[in-house]
């Protein structure tokens, strides 16, 4: 009889491959302690990421590959995660214990970024992540009102002068809405937005943080390019709504990250349709499938569709973001399963320094 050690356990899961990473688990850190007592086997994974969408299928492989081992009795898997640091923020530039900052853009107003911004932070957070949102629209900050931030409430600063973000929804959070008046105007040029998004990202109490969405003014201006050159991105989102009008500034987005190097994480296609709520019957109010197919034409990640529902506008005026208020929503679904793709493109970057995504 064979007998059942740790190095045979651990040679039974390099069968067990990460469906991203396309490495085995092993090979890969993955496989954190290996457990044997009496032919019961206890195993502990560690993940890239909460927010993984293949838990489950990792978990049933591991279990299916040792429990093929002679002697093997019993079998548990034990799942964690441990978000990593992405390798592209230098520690001058990251000084505050951020593993991440992902940009949220768009080419054109009016598609929904900031919801679609918000609704991502929230779900990533749900998963066990620590997120934070930096409200990086200098002259329409919506981030507070859309997570329920009193107006009049301003954060503290600490005796060394850093600004503590407030927390919200699970989520820490910094905006100029949350240090001026929301009456009073933003009338600034490029070195007073550039000053702006330095301080929001060296000048507060950020803590540890697995992710720090930065939700983007619409273009291809100032803000986006001070934020570049102020700290390394993990990589960037596109959002957009399906129709060509908005799928033409699509790609002045995309180029302008191209060019400064930073990596497309994927695009979201916003509104993609709208479900009678009566009838069930689906109506592409703003057409569809258009983000999936420049997707696919500019060879960059597809993260998902999110559908029209009306509380998803009534979440953001609201405060409460349809992930929390409406959990079992179909577009909260959508939603949660976005962040996880998400979350995904973003452990490739950071394991691999590139893309899984293939162009067909």
């Amino acid at each position: 009889m064979t007998t059942l050690t740790k190095e045979r356990v651990l040679e039974s899961m390099r069968t067990v491959k990460d469906p991203d990473l396309q490495k085995d688990i092993v090979s890969l850190g993955m496989v954190k302690e290996v457990g044997i007592h009496d032919g019961k086997v206890s195993v502990s994974v560690e993940l890239t990421t909460p927010a993984c969408p293949l838990k489950e299928q990792i978990k049933q492989d591991v279990q299916r590959a040792v429990a093929g081992l002679e002697g093997v009795k019993e079998v548990s898997v034990q799942m964690t995660a441990n978000v990593r640091r992405s390798p592209t923020l230098l520690p001058q530039s990251n000084p505050t214990g951020i593993k991440n900052v992902i940009a949220v853009a768009s080419g054109k107003g009016g598609v929904g970024k900031s919801t679609v911004c918000i609704n991502l932070a929230a779900a990533l957070a749900q998963t066990g992540a620590k997120v934070g949102v930096m409200d990086g629209d200098i002259y329409g900050p919506n981030v507070p009102l859309m997570l329920g931030i009193p107006s009049d409430r301003r954060p503290e600063v600490t005796e060394d002068e850093k600004i503590v973000p407030i927390e919200a929804q699970g989520l820490k959070v910094i905006s100029m809405g949350l240090l001026v008046a929301p009456e009073s105007p933003m009338i600034w040029r490029g070195p007073m937005l550039h000053s702006a998004v330095t301080q929001f990202l060296q000048k507060v109490e950020w803590g540890e943080l697995d992710y720090l969405l930065v939700d983007l003014p619409p273009g291809t201006g100032d803000v986006q390019l001070s934020l570049i050159q102020t700290v390394s991105l993990a990589g960037a989102v596109v959002v957009t709504t399906p129709q060509e009008v908005a799928l033409m500034d699509v790609r002045k987005a995309i180029a302008m990250f191209q060019k400064t190097n930073v990596s497309i994480l994927g695009i979201v296609e916003n509104m993609s349709s709208f479900a009678c709520p009566h009838c069930g019957k689906e109506t592409p109010i703003f057409s569809h499938g258009g983000g999936r197919e420049s997707a696919e034409k500019w060879g960059v990640p597809f993260l998902g569709e999110i559908p029209i529902d009306p509380r998803i506008r009534e979440g953001g005026d609201t405060g409460r973001p349809l992930v929390t208020a409406y959990p079992d929503s179909p577009a909260a679904k959508q939603f949660r399963a976005v962040a996880g793709v998400l979350a995904q493109q973003v452990s490739i970057v950071d394991v691999l320094g590139g893309t899984s995504w293939k162009k067909s």
